[in-house]
């Protein structure tokens, strides 16, 4: 569904992606994984078109993204929950929602039952301003925002990050139906060890700009671990 090829990035002088060869088939939980500062979050972005792509091949359902801008790449089908939510604090909950709708190609305006049935707290919390929600609740509103646009690749860049255990829980519950039972195509950035074997089936993993190992999950053993993803 996804590819990249020698997929090159900077931050100003600073090499920070190398020649990078990716896919991310069709259906499949692929988890992209590394420690802190290896590039995840740089490739996330690259992806999503909120850096411009410095040099290589970026191809989605066989169109070319090079050159194309973050909007028009919602409007092809892929949703991002960035690292850190970002949702607009001083918009209510509702608002939040309906940020991304202008990019659904049908120009369907309603908001997917989905969402709510995902996240019925949301339905509660409508009139509500995201600045007042828990982090957990800002983290099912911004998954919701990105479903929002019905997408068929769905992108989340550390969805765990400082959430409460049952949250995390239920974002993890969440994940899975949607990749297995609904057929969505999911790109998650991860560092939870457990989370990541339980959600994913696949693996990337990232160190210093490079793409050192990939596979299925449960090929993900102790030496890789040992090597590139423990502090």
């Amino acid at each position: 569904m996804l590819s990249l090829r020698r997929v090159n990035q900077y931050y100003g002088e600073s090499h920070t992606l190398w020649d990078l060869d990716m896919d991310f088939p069709r259906g499949r939980c692929t988890c992209v994984m590394g420690r802190n500062g290896v590039g995840k979050t740089t490739l996330m972005n690259t992806i999503m078109g909120l850096l411009p792509l410095r040099s290589g091949n970026l191809e989605y359902q066989g169109i070319d993204l090079a050159g194309s801008a973050a909007e028009k790449r919602a409007r092809l089908g892929i949703g991002y929950v960035p690292q850190g939510r970002k949702i607009f604090p001083m918009l209510t909950v509702a608002e939040n929602l309906r940020i991304g709708l202008p990019a659904r190609t049908d120009r369907d305006k309603r908001l997917p039952a989905l969402v709510f049935e995902l996240f019925p707290v949301l339905q509660e919390m409508l009139g509500r301003r995201g600045g007042d929600l828990s982090g957990g609740q800002q983290q099912q509103l911004a998954i919701g925002r990105a479903l929002a646009i019905a997408p068929r690749l769905l992108i989340l860049d550390e969805p765990t990050e400082g959430i409460q255990p049952n949250i995390v829980r239920d974002i993890g519950d969440i994940l899975i139906r949607l990749n297995r039972e609904l057929g969505l195509t999911v790109i998650l950035v991860e560092q939870k060890l457990p989370f990541a074997r339980r959600v994913a089936d696949r693996f990337l993993i990232l160190d210093r700009g490079r793409l050192m190992a990939e596979g299925k999950m449960d090929a993900l053993g102790d030496n890789l671990v040992k090597e590139y993803l423990t502090v």
